[in-house]
């Protein structure tokens, strides 16, 4: 029996902070960090659930819209890159049996992105910079409608994420190519090639099978990290060019005039944010689901090779996909609609399908399995992107968008049932799984309170989703308060489906706080510094 299955399925412990490697209590930062602003996410949305069922009074329009700008940012910037970089910078080292390359660079990767959100959640919640995530040119500097100094701090916080992104590539690349000292000297030249895929599509066809210097799941962070590094270029520079037009305002200087071509300035941020949503969540999902399918079961991942060679695939699908967020626009040239918004799109559903069904065999090589918690939310990961990637395809219609795209159904069946139920509840899983890992056996404290989660979250992420579509269907645009309750009905539906997505989180939130103790969390963010060769476990 692996390390991994020993802690998982051995004799459980009292949580001991004081026991904990450095990077042990880095990586439980980064995910107690990342949870906090999933419940930030959470009561937002609650919040908003609830505006679309009645107005709040005490709730201005315009601070609506500004919850509506933060809250998908503070989900994907504060959450979920601070529990997939904390989980990756500890399993990087951890697989490839050697110390991470520089835990103060870690450190500071779990710093600049806990004040980063912080700053730009904070702008939205003083100044109302609301102009929506989208950030379409000229909106973000359009300063009769929005807070120049407001604006300003907002894009600083996003700039400080993506300081902190940077920190998280340059981590994990100098991770798997490094020597650590004492070491014989690694291939960094073939590891490179191994982690970016190409020995998966040699070994296809050749007769003596190469051996590959990195597993799977690393190879699987290395191909996401590419895009998270495109990515974090592209909103660098967006940021930088709002924030001068930001800073222009505060001392005086009209820079209305300086020419800034809308739809150039729509394909370049659309290319640089769909890097996240359809790159970097579609690879970094699908190697989690290979190294939890492997770590559950104990078995080698069916099609291995096939499994590498699609991600090398999707990574470079990831990149010319952008389109079908402009299906709509009428000065989008054709070509890009068809070639990137159409055809590039729906071949997201064979790569993830392949993901799906090596999967999902994976885990029925392995039968019969125990139900246990990493095992459920996986397959309700599974579930969510069986449901939401379907129906990102049928938007990727130049026909369907017309009616779709600017309606409750692109939000709720595609974005929130791939981001709560696919991309949440994986992350789910990976959390349940490591959390012996990263206490060292430690226990949880209530198995019923896991269950419950499980299902309220499972049944809430997807209850809230079809509702949102059955009013989108039915015409109910997004971004767009309904006085009149002409929606009520799924609104209402939706708001109660939401509820059970916050009790979820409240009862996750609690059983992981019992499980650990208040100290317990509090010994999580101190401790003496250690020696670089003690922040791995020696043996996995």
């Amino acid at each position: 029996m692996s390390f991994v299955q020993t802690l998982i399925s051995g004799e459980q412990k009292l949580f001991k902070p004081d026991s904990l490697t450095q990077m042990q209590k880095i990586t439980l930062r980064f995910v107690v960090i990342g949870l906090i602003y999933y419940g930030f996410a959470v009561i937002e949305g609650m919040l908003m659930r609830v505006y679309q069922v009645e107005p709040i009074a005490a709730i201005p329009s315009y601070q609506y819209f500004a919850i509506l700008t933060a809250h998908p940012l503070v989900g994907i910037f504060g959450s979920t890159y601070s529990i997939v970089f904390g989980a990756f910078l500890f399993l990087v080292p951890f697989l490839m049996k050697k110390p991470i390359w520089s835990i103060k660079m870690a450190n500071w990767t779990c710093i600049f992105i806990g004040v980063g959100t912080f700053v730009f959640w904070s702008a939205g919640f003083i100044s109302h910079y609301s102009p929506l995530y989208t950030l379409y040119w000229p909106l973000p500097a359009d300063f009769s409608q929005f807070s120049a100094v407001g604006g300003a701090f907002f894009i600083t916080g996003i700039a400080l994420v993506m300081v902190g992104t940077v920190l998280f590539v340059i981590n994990i690349f100098k991770t798997i190519t490094y020597t650590p000292e004492g070491w014989e000297k690694q291939p960094s030249g073939k590891l490179i090639k191994s982690a970016l895929g190409i020995d998966g599509f040699t070994n296809m066809f050749a007769k003596k099978q190469k051996e590959h210097l990195v597993s799977l799941p690393v190879a699987a962070i290395a191909r996401g990290t590419v895009d998270v590094a495109l990515n974090a270029g592209i909103i660098l520079f967006t940021g930088v060019l709002i924030l001068v037009y930001m800073v222009g305002a505060i001392l005086g200087f009209d820079l209305k005039e300086t020419a800034v071509d809308a739809l150039l300035y729509k394909n370049w941020f659309w290319w640089g944010l769909d890097l996240i949503a359809d790159g970097l969540v579609l690879i970094f999902v699908a190697g989690t689901w290979y190294l939890l399918a492997t770590l559950i079961t104990g078995k080698q991942l069916f099609m291995q090779n096939i499994a590498r060679a699609a991600l090398l695939v999707e990574l470079v699908v990831s990149w010319t996909v952008w389109s079908h967020h402009l299906l709509s626009d009428q000065a989008q040239p054709a070509i890009l609609k068809i070639v990137s918004g159409e055809l590039v799109t729906a071949f997201e559903l064979i790569t993830q399908g392949l993901a799906f069904f090596i999967t999902l065999a994976t885990l029925w090589s392995a039968r019969p399995l125990k139900m246990t918690n990493p095992l459920k939310f996986l397959l309700g990961g599974l579930l969510g992107f069986a449901l939401a990637v379907p129906a990102g395809i049928m938007q990727a219609d130049i026909g369907l968008n017309r009616i779709l795209h600017n309606t409750q159904w692109i939000i709720g069946p595609h974005v929130h049932v791939a981001i709560l139920v696919g991309l949440t509840m994986t992350l789910y899983s990976a959390i349940y799984l490591l959390f012996p890992i990263l206490t060292n056996g430690a226990k949880l404290y209530s198995q019923k309170l896991s269950n419950i989660h499980f299902w309220a979250h499972l049944i809430g992420g997807i209850g809230m989703g079809a509702f949102m579509g059955m009013a989108g269907l039915k015409g109910m645009l997004r971004r767009t308060i309904y006085f009149d309750g002409e929606f009520n009905l799924y609104m209402i539906l939706a708001a109660l489906c939401g509820s059970l997505l916050l009790i979820s989180f409240l009862v996750f939130f609690y059983n992981i706080v019992m499980s650990v103790g208040l100290n317990g969390v509090l010994g999580i963010f101190t401790g003496a510094k250690v020696k670089n060769k003690d922040l791995v476990p020696a043996e996995n």
